[in-house]
């Protein structure tokens, strides 16, 4: 993974791909890799990662919705 996309977000080869969520046994879309929000940045909405927080996954149901965050290790390509 390489650093410097910005928000501290980081790339990944799965980005945009299905992916099968095994911490939470469902299918969603990998939208990005960056720290969870610090507790500020959800109340100002200004980004604010939690400095040396490790990456998650943040991944979204296939036809929209509320997204969801899961451990990296968690996430598995899923066949097209």
């Amino acid at each position: 993974m390489n650093a410097g996309l910005g928000l501290a977000h980081e790339d990944h080869p799965l980005l945009g791909h299905r992916v099968r969520d095994t911490a939470h046994q469902v299918v969603g879309v990998l939208r990005a890799v960056a720290p969870e929000a610090t507790t500020e940045a959800q109340r100002t909405l200004t980004p604010q990662p939690s400095r040396g927080a490790p990456p998650v996954a943040w991944l979204a149901p296939e036809r929209g919705g509320r997204e969801w965050t899961t451990p990296l290790e968690a996430i598995r390509e899923v066949e097209q």
